[in-house]
């Protein structure tokens, strides 16, 4: 059998999805180990055992001036901000992407502008949020939405526009208002897809985060990496960016089972990444 048809079973999966990982903590140790041998105070490359320690305490030792857990006041704000800003750039996708792919005018109106917006770079923008919504929370939900909305605007339009044009005839001929086409026949096809959107706006979405919470704010995972980073503190730094990765995997996972519990015939032709 070729190997483009064997596949693995559920332990070979595993083993082969955790050996990546394994590898790189198993060489960040050893540039780790190596490169403390020449200076034990080196805080580029902190030992795993520093890093735990960070972790610990900012985890779970209460801040000597505020008695807050450090990590939990921070991953609360990052994913309140996060999760704010992808609700309302999900809402613009759904409502005016089926708007754009279903009704021609709405598409001959506002389709050219979102693929113009959308190829705008974000951050540029952001010193204009600044000034009109000031620093606080308002700018850097602006942020993600402004980063994310219109990409999610266009693939949610293109999704409307995808639909079999036989399917919208037989629900005319049914004699179904758009309305009724809207509810019946567009959103059980986009939705989805719409959820595919929201997982790929997430990666750009923590981008925008980041990038607000480090310049302008007192609380959240951007703000601590950047605060920590005048002491050269690798050890909080870093366990902070694997903190960050593995929320984000956890909500990439999250939307990939509601996708395939809620719309199991959309898996059905191959396996989902």
């Amino acid at each position: 059998m070729r190997i483009i048809n064997r596949k693995p079973g559920r332990l070979v999966s595993l083993a082969l999805g955790l050996s990546p990982f394994v590898v790189l903590v198993i060489a960040y140790a050893v540039a780790s180990h190596f490169r403390r041998l020449d200076n034990p105070a080196d805080k580029l490359l902190p030992s795993l055992d520093k890093m735990g320690d960070a972790f610990w305490r900012m985890a779970f030792v209460p801040d000597r001036r505020s008695g807050d857990l450090l990590l939990w006041l921070d991953t609360y704000d990052s994913l309140w901000r996060l999760s704010l800003g992808m609700a309302v750039s999900t809402l613009l996708a759904l409502s005016l992407g089926i708007a754009i792919g279903f009704i021609p005018h709405v598409r001959k109106s506002l389709a050219p502008f979102f693929a113009t917006f959308s190829l705008i770079p974000p951050i540029t923008i952001l010193p204009i949020l600044f000034i009109i919504f000031g620093l606080g929370e308002v700018s850097k939900i602006a942020l993600i939405v402004v980063g994310t909305a219109p990409i999610m605007i266009r693939s949610t339009a293109q999704s409307v526009i995808d639909i079999p044009r036989e399917m919208v005839i037989k629900a005319e001929t049914l004699g179904a208002s758009v309305w009724q086409m809207i509810t019946r026949l567009v959103l059980p096809q986009v939705l989805p897809k719409l959820i595919t959107a929201i997982r790929l706006g997430l990666v750009p979405a923590w981008i925008f985060l980041i990038s607000a919470e480090a310049i302008a704010s007192t609380s959240g995972l951007g703000y601590r990496i950047f605060l920590v980073r005048r002491y050269l503190a690798m050890d909080v730094i870093l366990p902070y960016v694997v903190w960050i990765t593995l929320l984000a995997f956890l909500l990439d996972r999250l939307l990939l089972a509601l996708s395939k519990r809620a719309f199991s015939w959309h898996h059905l032709e191959g396996e989902s990444l």
